[in-house]
């Protein structure tokens, strides 16, 4: 029997503010993290181009994948040969082979607390054992060298995510190289999430590549590149293990969607377009960060990058989930609660992402400054 896994909360409070809005209200979703934006103008094109031309079917694009290895090559300094890379229908299914590939059943995985819900349930799923590392506002809510070095006994494996998700903070070169040597010593293999490389609002962000060349990477288009919808994304592996990534997709996912694959490999070169979204994301963060304050939300995560803030809602509740669904029926913002990112500590917790458009940012600070202004303090 396979093991039971929480539900992702964000995803009740959705279906929720979607029954609202079938009711006729209006709803400003700030509850997952997905841009309100669409694929680059170019990427539609090329997919009517391809709709109209050809049949598609079952395709791994080669072009797409030397795209991707150019991609590192000017961003990191990092030389990848295509065949390390598999393209997958988003960054989930590159997760579940990347551990599928490098780990048996029974092995520990560490990754910090607060983090993405599915990391954890991923790894029960997979019937390995998550290995949380509380990671407080001391350590700026992200996994350290010292951390693991601490561990005892080490785990198999590590999943770093930078920027991470919920927090959006970014964790250093420096740290990185000391991440990836203490892995090294004591034999931890790295998956790397870098779903959220090119939003960064200040802080330069580094690929583990460049510190440790045998870690596995995730990495998607829906983030940076705005294709959510369009499922598609990719793996790197290790050199030595790319025979048996090639095995795992082929039989537990086939290939991703051809017409995306096309899509996406416009939308790289879309950096004009895309560069525009993120200037959109740096005004909407500016002006969340000047209204939480007025809010009574003064404990915020680093948001480095990424496109979410992670705040401190403890003055006013211990019940996150509960105070979202309030928030949600009472004003029609819909957040995410921080009991999906940290089941110890989440209750405190609250997510709101800004991937909107900023008049919508504008709406959503409207109505929550009165209602935050309305809450008793606990």
């Amino acid at each position: 029997m396979g093991q039971d896994i929480a539900p992702f909360q964000a995803i009740s409070i959705s279906r929720r503010a979607h029954e609202l809005k079938a009711s006729g209200q209006r709803i400003l979703h700030m509850e997952f993290g997905q841009p309100s934006t669409g694929a680059p103008k170019a990427a539609i094109a090329a997919a009517h181009g391809v709709l109209d031309a050809e049949a598609m079917g079952y395709w791994e694009s080669q072009p797409l994948k030397e795209r991707i290895c150019r991609h590192y090559l000017e961003g990191y300094g990092v030389t990848l040969s295509p065949r390390r890379l598999v393209i997958t229908c988003g960054a989930s299914p590159a997760l579940v082979l990347a551990l599928a590939a490098a780990f048996s059943p029974g092995d520990r995985i560490a990754m910090a607390r607060p983090g993405y819900v599915a990391y954890r349930n991923t790894v029960r799923a997979l019937n390995m054992e998550p290995v949380e590392i509380a990671c407080g506002a001391d350590v700026r809510f992200q996994l350290s060298a010292a951390a693991l070095e601490a561990l005892e006994p080490a785990p198999q494996g590590v999943i770093i995510a930078s920027p991470a998700n919920p927090t959006g903070t970014i964790i250093p070169k420096d740290e990185l190289a000391a991440i990836a040597e203490v892995c090294k010593r004591r034999g931890i293999q790295i998956i790397s999430d870098e779903i959220y490389h090119g939003l960064s609002y200040g802080p330069e962000i580094h690929s583990m590549l460049e510190f440790s060349p045998d870690a596995y990477v995730v990495n998607s288009f829906s983030k940076y590149f705005s294709m959510a919808g369009w499922r598609l994304g990719w793996l790197v592996s290790p050199e030595a293990h790319v025979a048996r990534t090639s095995a795992y997709i082929g039989n537990l996912f086939l290939t991703a969607p051809s017409l995306s694959q096309h899509a996406g490999l416009v939308a790289m070169d879309s950096r004009d377009e895309l560069e525009g979204h993120l200037h959109v994301y740096r005004r909407n963060r500016a002006l969340l960060l000047g209204a939480l304050p007025r809010l009574g939300l003064e404990k915020i995560a680093p948001p480095d990058g990424a496109f979410y803030i992670y705040a401190d809602v403890s003055r006013f509740t211990h019940d996150s989930l509960g105070f979202c669904l309030k928030l949600l029926e009472e004003t029609g913002v819909a957040t995410a609660p921080g009991v999906d990112f940290d089941p110890a500590e989440g209750g405190r917790f609250m997510r709101f992402s800004f991937a909107l458009s900023t008049p919508e940012i504008e709406e959503a600070l409207a109505r929550l400054e009165p209602w935050f202004a309305a809450q008793p303090a606990r």
